[in-house]
């Protein structure tokens, strides 16, 4: 047996870049460094490269970043305990953080200190109840190819009523949040709120033959294999961007959106610049440089979106009262039963 000493693993895991790339649990800095989160991808580089040196010219303070999806966070966290965090602040769906905060692991937000929190919309602070806050929304509407599509949608109820979307429509499956949102949408729009879903999967069963997806969206609209779905804003100024004729409109019942919600971990090291981070990131300085890499909707109210984004960032100001809200807790608890039946309605 090869006798390996707590040195030399760490030495090896820094060698290595992180925990993520081991997917195991970082091991908790010897020194006051503040490790935050984000996705890997287009999102690391804009971290690493804007983001971060941005936020430590303004505070003179820094970050490392440790990439990774949601359930690794929460794996990662429950392995390291509530008292040993791997991480300053998680940024993650609200479906995680939800998890994560009934578990114990974030601590209830000193205010005075995110000077910041007290102009964000209302959507961005109503669910995590002053444990956190949304700091990034991207709004889902619904896409479509212009040029494929005849009658453009109004409202979720074309995705049953016009006949030309007929076998052509996309949808994000249960594993997406996007596809439970789905679920809870249709509930309340045909039945007597979101959690009749018994009414919800009867009419989802009534679209028939759908393209599913559990992340990317993009390549079946631009194949025209998906010519109507539900479409996050930026992906189609992106998507436009480039050439593709599509557009998104804000359906008549309201919007659906990608959350990304910070919470600070109780019992770390380096809980100053961790408060410091999350005010920044609440800030409109920040919060302009996001809309402006992402299209995603600023959660601050002090952020204009100017006319040469209105196009691509058509969700701000009182159009935010249109995002609709959730019951995780409710999706949590059900969630084998939902992808059960999910899968039943359209096939696994």
């Amino acid at each position: 047996m090869v006798d390996v000493s707590r040195r030399r693993v760490l030495q090896a895991l820094a060698a290595l870049g992180g925990a993520s790339v081991l997917n195991v649990p970082a091991l908790r800095a010897a020194t006051e460094e503040l490790v935050v989160t984000t996705y890997g991808g287009s999102w690391e580089a804009f971290w690493r490269d804007t983001l971060l040196p941005d936020f430590a010219e303004r505070t003179g303070l820094s970050a490392r970043i440790d990439t990774g999806l949601g359930r690794v966070y929460t794996t990662n966290m429950r392995a390291a305990g509530a008292d040993n965090p791997p991480y300053g602040v998680v940024m993650t769906n609200e479906i995680f953080s939800l998890t994560l905060r009934n578990e114990g692991f974030f601590e209830e937000l000193e205010l005075e200190k995110l000077p910041n929190y007290a102009d964000l919309y209302p959507i961005a602070t109503a669910a995590a109840g002053g444990m956190g806050a949304i700091g990034m929304i991207s709004p889902i509407g619904i896409g479509y190819r212009t040029d494929l599509v005849q009658t453009p949608p109004t409202s979720w109820a074309d995705l049953w009523d016009n006949p030309e979307f007929q076998g052509r429509t996309g949808l994000y499956n249960i594993v997406n949040t996007a596809g439970k949102m789905m679920l809870m949408l249709t509930s309340r729009i045909y039945g007597k709120d979101i959690y009749d879903v018994d009414a919800g999967f009867a009419k989802l069963a009534e679209l028939g033959q759908v393209i599913q997806t559990d992340f990317n969206m993009s390549t079946a609209m631009a194949s025209g294999e998906v010519i109507v779905a539900p479409f996050d804003f930026g992906e189609i100024a992106r998507l436009r961007n480039q050439g593709l004729p599509v557009d998104c409109i804000i359906p008549e019942e309201g919007m659906m959106m990608w959350d990304q919600t910070f919470s600070i971990a109780r019992n770390q090291m380096s809980r100053d610049a961790a408060y410091a981070y999350l005010d920044y990131i609440l800030s409109p300085e920040a919060q302009e440089l996001m809309m402006r890499e992402f299209f995603v909707s600023p959660v601050n109210t002090k952020v204009a979106v100017p006319e040469e984004l209105v196009r691509d960032v058509p969700v701000s100001g009182e159009a935010m009262a249109g995002l609709l809200e959730w019951d995780w807790a409710f999706v949590n608890e059900n969630s084998d039963d939902f992808t059960r039946r999910w899968n039943e309605t359209f096939g696994a």
